[in-house]
């Protein structure tokens, strides 16, 4: 097997798996929801040019219908479904501009100018020549679609980093890293883009797919990471949301039993100690994740290291274990609700007010000795018996 076939069986097998993730967003349980969707379709782009370009290798339609060399462009939709997905995940899709429906137009507009192109052509020279004509021609309109991908994809990335204001509710359920992440990654592949369209015009529209190589790379790692990245934080989003909403509703309500402990250790715990606790359980602060002792004492009145003393003196342990503490409880509760019996424990540890899955896990485990996961099974399986 020499290089060209296995960059070709490569496009098949990238192509494959970006149909095959497409599907499974587009019948999983989140679905039906905006982002997702556009997310899928992005693949289904990506997947399509892929494929296309896989069936145009191994000449698998070329001089067997009148419309021999047609070539859907693919590309063009990549970017403007991109920028759909973020604005629906962002949750700004009303706020910004719709210009999915513009690129949709001009999307068809290029198809219907290749027919054309194809049927006009079709008897006005030799094989070769017809070839040559319709390489240039798929050229000139790659370029045109690179343009508009470029543009729909920097005004993503100006509305991501300027416009912050916008979206401030997502930013407390993420922090949009794997996005930033994405953009670094999709600008190589659109530098190798260049690199190769560059080539292509260079070597006079022949004996230029070497330079393609690197970008079918390039798109199907985009499709891995876009397929598993965004799927995950999708339904870690929809899942915190639930489970915010919920515990955003629940007031907090100090047992009876707690009342009389804390009566009966009413000369032991100072008044102060006493009112700092109430004050962060009835406003649960310990669901912010960067929640200090700097932010206590501003909205407290007192000084950081005084406050530090009050909770060290009084709950025998520092400020980082008494908030972390807390935030176990509200874990535990969530795990053994039926509720969220789906539901990952990523998005469990997150709206408990941990600010990655890694923490959650080590600061869990320091509290109970168990994983989340085992603790949950645990506790289920004595319910159970």
């Amino acid at each position: 097997m020499n290089t060209a076939d296995l960059f070709n069986l490569f496009l098949l097998i990238s192509s494959t798996i970006g149909f095959g993730l497409s599907l499974i967003m587009f019948f999983s349980k989140y679905g039906k929801d905006k982002s997702l969707l556009f997310l899928s379709l992005m693949i289904l782009s990506i997947s399509l040019n892929n494929f296309q370009s896989w069936v145009l290798v191994k000449n698998l339609f070329q001089h067997k219908f009148m419309l021999d060399y047609i070539q859907i462009p693919w590309h063009f939709m990549i970017a403007p479904f991109f920028y759909t997905f973020l604005m629906n995940y962002l949750d700004i899709a009303n706020k910004q501009r719709k210009i999915l429906n513009y690129y949709i137009f001009v999307f068809a507009v290029m198809c219907i100018a290749q027919i054309s192109f194809v049927i006009y052509y079709s008897d006005k020279g030799t094989k070769e020549e017809l070839s040559y004509s319709y390489e240039k021609y798929t050229s000139i309109e790659e370029a045109i679609s690179l343009i508009g991908s470029l543009v729909a994809f920097i005004y993503s990335f100006i509305i991501l980093r300027n416009r912050e204001d916008l979206f401030q509710k997502i930013l407390s359920f993420d922090n949009l890293k794997w996005i930033y992440n994405f953009f670094k990654l999709t600008s190589l592949a659109y530098l190798m883009w260049i690199f190769a369209l560059v080539m292509k015009f260079s070597l006079d529209f022949s004996g230029f797919l070497f330079s393609y190589y690197p970008l079918r790379i390039s798109t199907t790692i985009i499709i891995l990471y876009l397929g598993y990245q965004g799927f995950k934080y999708i339904r870690i989003l929809k899942e915190r949301k639930d489970i915010r909403k919920d515990i955003v509703e629940e007031d907090y309500q100090p047992k009876e039993e707690d009342i009389k402990e804390q009566q009966k250790n009413a000369l032991r715990y100072e008044k102060q100690f006493l009112d700092i606790d109430l004050h962060i359980k009835t406003n649960k602060k310990f669901l912010q994740p960067k929640y200090t002792l700097n932010n206590l004492s501003k909205e407290i009145g007192l000084g950081a290291s005084t406050l530090s003393a009050i909770i060290n003196n009084n709950a025998k342990k520092s400020f980082v274990d008494y908030i972390n503490e807390m935030r176990v409880e509200q874990a535990k509760k969530l795990l053994l609700n039926t509720k969220y019996e789906g539901y990952t424990i990523a998005s469990i540890g997150l709206e408990s007010g941990f600010n990655s899955k890694s923490a959650f896990y080590d600061v869990f485990k320091k509290h109970t000795s168990q994983t989340p996961l085992s603790f949950k099974k645990s506790k289920m399986a004595l319910k159970e018996s």
